[in-house]
């Protein structure tokens, strides 16, 4: 399996694809993306998520209203978290 790395990225616009489109162009595409990546070389503990493994944990925006700055914060699914839980268990996280 080719190696993974866990990404911490912050996007200054909310353009579709960006992250997709920025990585893969990189030569390091998000783990089951089947637009931008391969997800037949997704590595083996990540091949049942069934999905992008893409999460937004933090997200910052302007109420249109009142200004207020609004802030979410979310921790990662389930499924998502199984995942990097495997991967650390083989030494590939």
């Amino acid at each position: 399996d080719p190696p993974c790395t866990l990404v911490e990225a912050r996007l200054e616009t909310g353009r579709t694809h960006q992250i997709r489109v920025h990585l893969a162009f990189a030569g390091h595409p998000v783990v089951g993306d089947p637009l931008y990546g391969n997800p037949s070389r997704d590595p083996a503990e990540a091949r049942d998520l069934g999905r992008q493994a893409l999460h937004a944990y933090r997200l910052e925006v302007t109420h249109p209203v009142s200004g207020e700055r609004l802030v979410f914060e979310v921790p990662p699914p389930p499924d998502l978290e199984a995942v990097l839980e495997r991967m650390r268990q083989h030494g590939r996280g």
